[in-house]
């Protein structure tokens, strides 16, 4: 059973955590415990109703103000597919939040509502969705029972966003029109939205194609421990543990180590103990080379006619996620998968508006929240692909040396 990871954003009061306990609860995800601590949580309400948007707000500040504030994960599984949703949090003091969410996620619903159509914040959000390259979007015009679940007024809603969609290159759209406080098309078809002949939402979730996000074609592995038992039995057995970010590893073929540049050939590719045929993505395994090369962890093995990138100079976009602003100068450490090295931001060439993608000059230093053109200086090469190539070994995050706090989201270009 595969997994999809999804994330959903919009505007304060678009119904964001509506929609994701409505799945939950009709979906009957919820446990009997859970669903007794809701009704007591909503047992005051004037209607009676219970407020599903508690299921994800958990924190206490969330349930006063009525927002999502951090990033709330939910794991439910169908007899179809296993999910893991993020609710990103709508206001634009929490993009970081959105950034971190969203770093992970095949498919993002974006959230409009019905009677105010595409905001600022669908922009933004459509924005970020297209910077980091999130293949599938699926718009959700909710509130439909407050328009009287008006054809028209979706239609129209359709043409608006279609228009922000061909400016940011997002291809793979799809448009559902919901009531995610009545349950119309969420996980049924709705009996009031007669004119839509598309799924509901939970049966496109089940359904949408998810195997274009594993790339094949790039072979990329990258050291995370070597094995080396030295007893009796194994005592020259030397193998590289990871897992395969991209592509497919097989024994006999011809890789080169990066960054030292040493080409050899794989003598063995093994998983959970044993040899097979060949090692691909997303699997984790152990690889055996002809020949002992000194390689620790975060080296790259890869084949060496598809080889990535290598230098110690990266054009990045940052998106900065920490309190203290960014100083140009400033030493950090760098983490790319399991590689560790340490880093200097040399200097920021542009602010990116995330409303509009505009450039904009940088006055002063970078602050929370920001996305700036920068170049980093790192100590060491580093082995990696352009994002928008492969965004496994296209990203990276920036650490505080002496926080180790996790101060920015890295994108490299």
């Amino acid at each position: 059973m595969d997994l999809l990871r999804f994330i959903t954003a919009g505007s304060v009061d678009d119904g964001k955590s509506t929609l994701i306990g409505r799945l939950l609860y009709d979906s009957k995800n919820i446990l009997i415990d859970q669903l007794e601590a809701l009704e007591k949580s909503t047992r005051n309400k004037a209607n009676g109703e219970v407020d599903l948007a508690l299921l994800t707000d958990g924190l206490r500040a969330e349930r006063e103000q009525g927002i999502t504030i951090d990033v709330a994960y939910r794991y439910f599984t169908t007899p179809k597919r296993k999910f893991i949703i993020a609710d990103a949090p709508g206001h634009v003091q929490y993009t970081r939040n959105m950034i971190t969410g969203a770093s992970n996620a095949s498919l993002i619903i974006i959230l409009i509502d019905a009677r105010l159509g595409v905001v600022e914040q669908t922009r933004r959000h459509s924005i970020i969705a297209s910077l980091l390259r999130i293949p599938n979007v699926v718009v959700a015009v909710n509130k439909m029972d407050l328009v009287d679940y008006s054809q028209d007024v979706f239609n129209n809603i359709v043409i608006d966003y279609a228009e922000v969609a061909k400016q940011l290159g997002l291809r793979q759209v799809t448009y559902i029109p919901i009531s995610a406080l009545n349950g119309d098309n969420i996980v049924e078809k709705s009996t009031a939205i007669t004119w839509f002949e598309g799924k509901p939402l939970l049966e496109f979730l089940e359904e949408v194609e998810t195997g274009n996000d594993i790339n094949l074609d790039d072979p990329r592995f990258q050291v995370q421990f070597v094995i080396r038992p030295q007893t009796e039995a194994l005592h020259d057995y030397r193998g590289y543990a990871g897992k395969v970010i991209s592509g497919i590893y097989r024994k006999g073929d011809k890789v080169r180590i990066l960054p030292q540049g040493i080409d050899t050939t794989i003598a063995a590719v093994e998983k959970a103990g044993k040899e097979v045929d060949e090692l691909f993505a997303p699997q984790s395994g152990v690889i055996r080379l002809t020949e002992d090369i000194d390689i620790s962890r975060g080296d790259s093995i890869v084949k060496t006619d598809n080889l990535p990138l290598l230098s110690n100079e990266l054009e990045v976009l940052l998106c900065w996620l920490d309190e203290k602003p960014l100083i140009p100068g400033n030493k950090y450490l760098l983490q790319h998968n399991s590689r560790l090295v340490k880093a200097v931001v040399r200097n920021v060439e542009y602010k990116l508006d995330v409303n509009s993608l505009q450039q904009q000059p940088v006055e002063g230093n970078v602050r929370l929240n920001e996305v700036v053109k920068a170049v980093i200086k790192t100590a060491s090469p580093l082995v990696y692909d352009p994002y928008t190539k492969l965004s496994a070994t296209g990203s990276a995050i920036l650490i505080d040396e002496t926080s180790n706090s996790t101060v920015a989201a890295v994108l490299i270009k």
